[in-house]
């Protein structure tokens, strides 16, 4: 059975590209374009782990976290940041409110899949 990999992103270049190094790796991605979008989804897909942005609209990937991390069936969800904010405040604020792993834009389509094979084989 294929592994289903959330994608919050607003970007949509980022989006396919994302989408596009992943799926080649056998993954189902699920793509939406900000946190509010990913928490509807997110109950009834059956999701194994979540990619998200930190600069979205409605809801940013900082709270899309949070939220997450409070809801006690998610609470081993893995989580990756992708983002282009690249400041130490920023990477460890992302890894308090729960993440598992800090990506910076540009990254590499291979980094992306080293990230997400640590989480799911």
């Amino acid at each position: 059975m294929k592994k289903v990999i959330l994608l919050a992103e607003d970007s949509p270049s980022i989006r396919k590209f994302v989408s596009i190094s992943l799926k080649v790796r056998g993954f189902d991605i699920i793509q939406v374009s900000d946190g509010m979008e990913a928490l509807e989804v997110l109950p009834s897909s059956n999701v194994d782990l979540v990619i998200t942005d930190l600069n979205m609209p409605n809801i940013d990937g900082f709270e899309l976290i949070k939220i997450i991390r409070s809801n006690e069936d998610y609470k081993d969800l893995p989580i990756i940041i992708l983002s282009s904010l690249t400041g130490n405040t920023e990477i460890k604020r992302g890894l308090e409110c729960g993440a598992n792993s800090y990506l910076v834009k540009p990254f590499d389509a291979k980094r992306m899949q080293y990230e997400v094979s640590k989480y799911l084989n």
